[in-house]
């Protein structure tokens, strides 16, 4: 999750950049600047404050806007996806970085579409410089991998869609 500092530093860059607008999402948050302004607009607009927001705005003028709508739950979240298709999700059980291979060079232990068997190696999570080997819970197919490689994950994380045999 962003914290407030962060987000009011993307509404900022928004508006200086004229963008017309950003979306982020992670982990099941998700946070969309609309960047749009309204055609009869005068002045920049209110800054994002603790307090309540005052801003002086001309009479018969309306303030420019910028658009926030944060959504804690995604539209479709990896465990709706998974409980409507029937698969089972292997979850990080531990925060650090996702790896797919033991090495650079290496082959991925797993991808798409490779059937797996109960305690494979299925990914590495490095955590502390220590390289821990994620086992798959069960037999079955991988349906889906969630983080990239080298992408940091928290505990709880979902990293694989598993279709049980």
């Amino acid at each position: 999750m962003l914290t407030f500092d962060q987000i009011k530093e993307l509404i900022d860059l928004v508006w200086e950049r004229k963008l017309q607008g950003v979306e982020i999402e992670r982990s099941g948050f998700r946070l969309k600047i609309d960047g749009r302004t309204n055609p009869v607009a005068a002045g920049p607009p209110a800054s994002v404050t603790d307090g309540p927001a005052t801003a002086p705005v001309a009479a018969g003028a309306q303030p420019e806007s910028v658009t926030v709508a944060v959504d804690d739950e995604s539209e479709l979240t990896p465990e709706d996806a998974a409980e409507s298709e029937g698969l089972t999700l292997l979850r990080s059980p531990i925060v650090g970085t996702f790896y797919t291979a033991p090495s650079p060079d290496a082959d991925a232990y797993v991808r798409v579409g490779d059937p797996v068997k109960k305690g494979q190696v299925l990914c590495i999570v490095e955590a502390m410089k220590l390289m821990n080997e994620i086992e798959s819970d069960e037999d079955g197919v991988i349906e889906k991998v969630f983080p990239k490689n080298a992408q940091p994950v928290e505990y709880g994380e979902p990293l694989f869609a598993v279709r049980p045999d």
